[in-house]
C-alpha cells in the first residue's frame, strides 16, 4: 500500500493513540525523575552522606537507562516480528506495574540497603519497558501516515511525552506546596506513583484498540519478516545505527535541565537553595511551551526537511545550557525560567519534534522498530549517564563558575556530535514510504512532493480531521 492510499482516519487514530500512550507511559517515567532529584537522596539512601545520596539517587535514575538497551534489543525485535500494536501493549503493562510498586517501597531508615536495591530493580523494569515505547509508537504513526505528513503526525509522539512530564510535575507541585516537609517525605511522594494504576487500565484499553499498520501486515503476508531483526539491522544498517546514536546524544539537554539542573537548584549542599515546589515550575513551564511548539516544528520538517530542524535545535539548545546554568547559579529564578522556556520549551524542539519521524525513516520496515530502538536508547543511555558524571566531577562544594563551564561545556560538546550525525544522515522527508531505508533510493521531485502533500492535507480536511 502506498503512502497516498493510507486512510486519513487510521492515521489520525494512530497519532492520537501514540500521543495518549506516550503521555501515560512517560508520566510514569518522569515522576521517578522528579523523585530522584527531590526525594530519594534523603529517604532511600544514607542521609548522613549527602554526596553519596545524590550520586545514588541519580544512579538509580541512570540504571533505568542502562536497562533500555536490553529492552530495545528485546522489544524492538518483538515489534518487528509480532507487530507494532503488540509491543506497545506490552510496554504499557510493564511500565505501569513497576511504577505502582514503587509507591509501596520501604525507606532506607526502615530496611537499610534493601530499599535502594528494590528501587533499582523496579527502575530496571521501567527502563526495559520504556525502551520500546517511542520506537514502537513512532513506527506505527509513520506507517499509517499519508504522504507529506509524517513529520507532523510523528511529532505527536513527543508531544505526548512532554505532556507526560507536565502531568508528572503537576502532580508533584500541589503535594510539595501544601504538605509539610515531613508529610511530603513520608507519604506525599508516594501518591503520584500510586496513581499509575490508572495508567495500567487506560493504557491497556487504548493500545488494544489500535489497528496494526499496513506496512507490517504486508511484510507478514509476503513472508518478509526476518527471524533476527537485530542481526539484520546491524549487518545492513550499521552506519545508520551509529548516526542515530550520535543524534540521540541531544538528550543531554534534557538531562542537564531536568535532572542535574533540578538537583543543583534544590539540594541545599550546592548552595543555590530554590525550594522544590518553586523549581518544579521551571520544567513545567518549558514543557507547556513545548506542547504548543512541537506540532508546528513537525509540520515545518515536512516542508523544509528533517535535518535542518534537528541540527539547529541541537546546537542552539546545547549552547544555551551555559546561560541556563548561569541563571540557576545566580539564584535568578526569573532568568532561569526565561532561559528554560527558550532552551527547553522552544529551541530543543527542533530536535525533539522531528526525531520521531526521522529515526524510523532511516530504516526499512523489516528492522524499523529494532533499529530505532537500539540506536536511540544507546544514545539516550550515554547522555543520561552524564548525570552521574556531573554529580561526581562537580559535587556539592564545587564553585558555581566551575559547574557552569564543565556541565555547560560537556552538554554543548554532545550536541555538536549530534548535529554532525544529522548532517551525515540522508534527508528523508520526500522519500516514499516504500523506499525508506534503501540507500540507493531517490526522493521524488519537490513539485510532485508538494502536490501529494496538498492532496493529503485536503483529504484530512475533507474527513473533518484536526490532524
Amino acid at each position: 500500500m502506498s503512502d497516498t492510499e493510507t486512510h486519513s482516519g487510521q492515521s489520525t487514530k494512530a497519532a492520537a493513540s501514540g500521543w495518549i500512550g506516550s503521555a501515560l507511559e512517560y508520566y510514569d517515567f518522569f515522576i521517578y525523575a522528579q523523585a530522584a532529584a527531590l526525594i530519594f537522596p534523603t529517604i532511600m539512601f544514607d542521609k548522613n552522606d549527602p554526596k553519596m545520596g545524590i550520586i545514588g539517587a541519580l544512579g538509580t535514575y541512570v540504571v533505568g537507562y542502562v536497562a533500555r538497551p536490553i529492552g530495545a534489543f528485546y522489544l524492538g525485535q518483538w515489534g518487528d516480528k509480532h507487530g507494532r500494536k503488540n509491543v506497545l501493549v506490552l510496554c504499557m503493562l510493564l511500565m505501569g506495574s513497576a511504577t505502582m510498586l514503587v509507591a509501596i517501597l520501604p525507606t532506607y531508615q526502615q530496611v537499610g540497603i534493601w530499599a535502594p536495591a528494590a528501587l533499582m530493580a523496579l527502575r530496571l523494569v521501567q527502563g526495559f519497558a520504556v525502551a520500546g515505547e517511542i520506537s514502537g509508537a513512532s513506527s506505527m504513526i509513520l506507517e499509517h501516515a499519508p504522504y507529506g505528513r509524517r513529520g507532523f503526525l510523528g511529532s505527536f509522539t513527543l508531544q505526548g511525552t512532554q505532556f507526560g512530564q507536565i502531568l508528572a510535575a503537576a502532580v508533584f507541585l500541589p503535594l510539595a506546596h501544601f504538605l509539610s516537609d515531613d508529610a511530603f517525605h513520608s507519604w506525599g511522594w508516594r501518591v503520584p506513583f500510586a496513581l499509575s494504576s490508572l495508567v495500567v487500565v487506560a493504557g491497556y484499553l487504548i493500545r488494544r484498540r489500535v489497528d496494526e499498520t499496513p506496512a507490517f501486515e504486508e511484510e507478514a503476508e509476503e513472508g518478509a519478516i526476518v527471524e533476527s531483526p537485530i542481526a539484520v539491522a546491524f549487518r545492513e544498517n550499521g552506519r545508520t545505527i551509529l548516526l542515530v546514536f550520535c543524534m540521540a546524544l541531544t538528550n543531554i539537554v534534557a538531562v542537564t535541565t531536568a535532572i542535574f539542573g533540578a538537583t543543583y537548584a534544590t539540594n541545599k549542599d550546592y548552595g543555590v537553595g530554590f525550594h522544590a515546589d518553586v523549581y518544579l515550575w521551571i520544567p513545567l513551564a518549558g514543557n507547556l511551551i513545548a506542547v504548543l511548539v512541537i506540532p508546528y516544528v513537525g509540520n515545518l520538517s515536512d516542508r523544509i526537511g528533517r535535518r535542518p530542524c534537528i541540527m539547529v535545535g541541537a546546537l542552539a539548545s546545547g549552547a544555551m545550557s551555559f546561560a541556563y546554568l548561569w541563571a540557576v547559579s545566580n539564584r535568578n529564578l526569573v532568568l532561569a525560567v526565561v532561559f528554560s522556556l527558550i532552551m527547553w520549551g522552544a529551541v530543543y524542539q527542533g530536535y525533539n519534534a522531528v526525531f520521531p519521524a526521522f529515526y524510523p525513516e532511516q530504516f526499512p520496515t523489516k528492522t524499523r522498530v529494532t533499529g530505532m530502538a537500539v540506536a536511540q536508547n544507546l544514545g539516550t543511555v550515554a547522555s543520561s549517564a552524564m548525570s552521574i558524571v556531573f554529580a561526581a566531577i562537580v559535587p556539592p562544594g564545587t564553585s558555581h563558575r566551575t559547574i557552569i563551564l564543565v556541565v555547560g561545556g560537556l552538554t554543548f560538546l554532545l550536541t555538536v556530535i549530534a548535529a554532525i550525525g544529522a548532517y551525515l544522515s540522508p534527508e528523508t522527508y520526500r522519500m516514499s514510504r516504500d523506499d525508506l531505508g534503501d540507500p540507493n533510493a531517490q526522493p521524488i521531485p519537490k513539485d510532485e512532493y508538494d502536490r501529494l502533500r496538498a492532496e493529503s492535507l485536503a483529504a484530512a480536511k475533507a474527513a473533518g480531521s484536526r490532524l
